[in-house]
Parts: structure tokens; sequence; C-alpha cells
């Protein structure tokens, strides 16, 4: 007689514990797999915590995406936004980098960047550190790409981010659009010497956003194929720009002592008084901000159709 009542109370008991659902098995995140400007494979076990950047464009990606918090180490230049400036600097000044203070931060990445050589990339995997190589954009669609690549790197998201780009993008063509007027434009990048400064030749991202800013770039001589020739003056009168833009302005070049070059004073855009300053990080950095260089230089070609 007392049978039935255990063996009834032990069927229900097993019931209900087979109802019950099973305790969730714990799981490792699948591993994060990218290739990059070098063609390597590289992989994170999850998105980085603790960052070095090596170039001052990588730095100001980082913390548009959100990842600011994130950056532990940055190349001495990265002064853009403020906050980097309070991160700890790991050198940078003539291409020298210490890898024994990168070492020290103990990143789980570090993101490099053309201006860094391929054999650096190499001498810190050689020290047992993740580095991930950060080509140029060719095209704003490769910066967008960027974008979203740093951001999974560090597990953010950049779709907010480069949406707005995009919407401030557009709202530049549609005014420089209808224009038929294409001011021819010199951008100077470094005048040591005066009398044949750098600029920015065909295939740049200056001699891009020149372009669909609504101007033309003054194009190099015949058969150079640098992309960052220097010019002189007799290259200048061959196509004399209408505007000069004097990216290193930060280093002294004003206005003045372009019209004092010997002969200069005979190009239209010195007799026309049309020579700027302009913020050469704008254009040098391929970050965000080439979105801010893109508006800032269609103001200064057509500010008539940004009244």
């Amino acid at each position: 007689m007392l049978q039935k009542p255990f063996t009834f109370t032990f069927l229900i008991a097993l019931f209900l514990s087979a109802c019950t659902p099973a305790a969730p098995v714990a799981t490792q995140p699948a591993a994060l797999t990218f290739t990059d400007g070098l063609a390597r494979t590289v992989t994170l076990a999850a998105p980085a915590q603790r960052i070095v950047s090596l170039a001052p464009s990588n730095t100001e990606i980082l913390f548009a995406v959100g990842a600011g918090a994130q950056v532990v180490g940055r190349d001495e230049f990265s002064d853009y936004p403020a906050e980097a400036q309070s991160v700890s600097s790991v050198g940078g000044s003539m291409g020298e980098y210490s890898l024994e203070a990168i070492v020290a931060l103990n990143p789980d990445l570090v993101l490099a960047s053309e201006l860094n050589a391929p054999e650096l990339v190499k001498s810190l995997e050689d020290l047992g550190l993740t580095v991930y190589y950060l080509a140029n954009p060719k095209t704003l669609e490769d910066l967008y790409l960027n974008l979203a690549t740093v951001g999974a790197l560090s597990g953010h998201s950049a779709t907010e981010l480069v949406a707005t780009l995009k919407s401030r993008v557009a709202a530049v063509d549609e005014k420089i659009a209808p224009l038929s007027y294409r001011p021819i434009v010199f951008y100077e990048i470094d005048a040591t010497d005066p009398s044949k400064p750098y600029t920015a030749g065909t295939g740049t991202f200056i001699d891009l956003l020149i372009t669909r800013a609504g101007g033309q770039n003054l194009p190099p001589l015949a058969g150079v194929t640098d992309q960052y020739p220097q010019l002189g003056l007799e290259q200048l009168v061959l196509t004399p720009p209408d505007i000069i833009l004097l990216g290193d302005a930060l280093y002294g070049t004003t206005a003045e002592t372009v019209a004092a070059r010997p002969g200069w004073e005979t190009l239209t855009a010195v007799i026309n008084g049309n020579i700027f300053p302009f913020d050469d990080n704008l254009l040098s950095r391929p970050g965000p901000r080439l979105v801010d260089g893109l508006e800032a230089l269609a103001k200064l070609l057509h500010p008539e159709a940004f009244e």
C-alpha cells in the first residue's frame, strides 16, 4: 500500500525535472577575424579594450567611433580631440617609436597606418602584439569602410557616424553640382624651398576633395608621377591658379610671404588677393574630419553657394 504513493511522487518529480529548462552552457564568444591593409589576417578573441594608436588619423577615428576611453597609448602627434592629449605618448617623431613603451601598456591591439613602415609592424608582432594596419582611404567610401572597421575592432558601431558624414557630403554635393565655374587651385603643403613648394598631385586625397568641392587642382608638370611634387613659377604661369591655399600656414607662410616670392606677383591669385590659410589637418589626416575639410574647401571656393 505504501509503494503506490512513493512511485507516484517519484514519477511526478521526474516529469517536472524533464520540463525544467536546462541551465545554459557557457560558450566562448567567436573570435573576430579581419584582413588589414597589408593583406594580413588579424584575429582578436574579442573587441580590443586596450588600444595603442600609431597615427593621428587613427586616434581621431577611435575617438569618433566611441572608443576613446579604450585608447591607452598614442603617437606624439595625436592632438585631436583634446582628450587624446592626456593619453600616454609612445613616440613617433621621425618615425621613431618606443617599442618598450608600447609593450608596457599591455595593449590587445596596436592600430598602425601608412605612416608606419611594414618593418615596424613586424617588429611589434615579433614582440607578441596584435597589430592591425589601416590603409589610407582612396575615396570617401573607403573612409566610411575604415570607420566601420575600427568600430568593429573596438566593439562599437560606426553606422550613425557614417550616416551623418554621408548626409553632410550630400549637402555639399547638392550645392556644388549646379555650378559651372571651377576655379583652379594651388594647394601648398610645404614651402621649405619657397621657389618650388610641395603640392598635392593627381590621385591624392587633397586632389579628390578639391575636385569634390568644386575646384580644379593645379596639375603637375607633364611626366611628373610623384603624388606630392614640387612646382615652381614656370609651372604656375602655364596654368595660373585662381586661388592659393596655404596648408603650410601653421609654419609661418602667409599671403604676404607668398606675394613677395620673385615672379609670383604676376599670378592671378596673388593679383586678386585670393591667398588663404587652410588647416591642413583637415585634409592630411584620413579620418572623419576629411568631411570638415570638404565643407571648408567648398565654402572657400564657392562662398556664394553657401550664403
